[in-house]
């Protein structure tokens, strides 16, 4: 029976916390995997009114949301106000964090699971008042996550490791789709032998059932990777493996008997 999903993404604080460049279309195929419908497509946008009228570099925010549109979003649209501090300082401010909590929690009645674009943790006790009316939540975000929303969710998915979500560096033309040999990916270190100096990431292939973390299952989305300790980035210590609060970013190599990581780099730590 296919689940009804709500997404709703929280535009700026995305953009601002390592989401920058995010494909809000690979979100819409996220969602609907698996035969789930996508009831509810919400993204939140701080709109400057003034300089969208006179300044044309802004025309590149306007598209943004003529984009969402046509990828099927509901752009929620709040202007920003300008104020002045006692220094003189002026500041803008759009907060549209009670915009979306209000929808959350007024359309969860008609949902079974929603999707939350954020690391802002004021959004707490909006995921515990819709999972009390039995909805569920995961989250999706990028850099500086609240540690207490992380906790709070049904499950954390950093958006790191979806497939196409955020663009891989460098995203140079002719580069192999993610999952190919050659292509980069991102994953996690979920093996470490330290008595052998190697181990194993755990990368998405694709989407699919999220919670299904046994490579060796059919019904897996995930692949596993063999690496070196002598190949893991500078900063890294093998001690502190494996960890989840690593994310790794790395070109899959083919080996003798599967994937390789080579080129390692540190994407994120948590």
């Amino acid at each position: 029976m296919a689940r009804r999903i709500g997404v709703y993404v929280d535009s700026m604080n995305i953009m601002r916390s390592g989401g920058y460049g995010m494909r809000y279309e690979v979100i819409r195929r996220f969602a609907s995997r698996d035969g789930d419908e996508a009831m509810r497509l919400n993204a939140y946008v701080a709109i400057d009114e003034d300089r969208a009228n006179s300044d044309p570099n802004y025309k590149n925010t306007m598209n943004f949301i003529l984009t969402l549109r046509d990828l099927g979003f509901k752009a929620v649209e709040k202007p920003i106000r300008w104020y002045t501090d006692d220094s003189g300082r002026t500041y803008g401010k759009a907060n549209l964090d009670m915009e979306m909590g209000l929808d959350i929690v007024s359309q969860s009645d008609r949902l079974d699971l929603i999707y939350l674009f954020t690391g802002d943790g004021d959004f707490c006790s909006v995921v515990s008042m819709v999972q009390n009316k039995g909805c569920r939540v995961e989250l999706i975000a990028f850099a500086n996550v609240s540690g207490r929303l992380r906790r709070e969710v049904d499950l954390f998915v950093p958006g790191y490791l979806i497939p196409g979500l955020l663009p891989t560096t460098p995203p140079f033309a002719g580069a192999p789709p993610w999952g190919e040999v050659g292509s980069r990916v991102r994953g996690v270190c979920t093996k470490y032998f330290i008595d052998r100096s190697y181990g194993f990431f755990r990368f998405m292939h694709s989407f699919g059932k999220s919670w299904v973390t046994d490579t060796r299952l059919e019904e897996s989305p995930y692949t596993s990777v063999f690496f070196m300790e002598k190949d893991l980035p500078p900063g890294v210590h093998a001690d502190n493996l494996p960890s989840r609060d690593y994310i790794f970013e790395f070109t899959l190599s083919e080996g003798e008997k599967g994937f390789v990581a080579t080129d390692i780099e540190l994407s994120y730590k948590y």
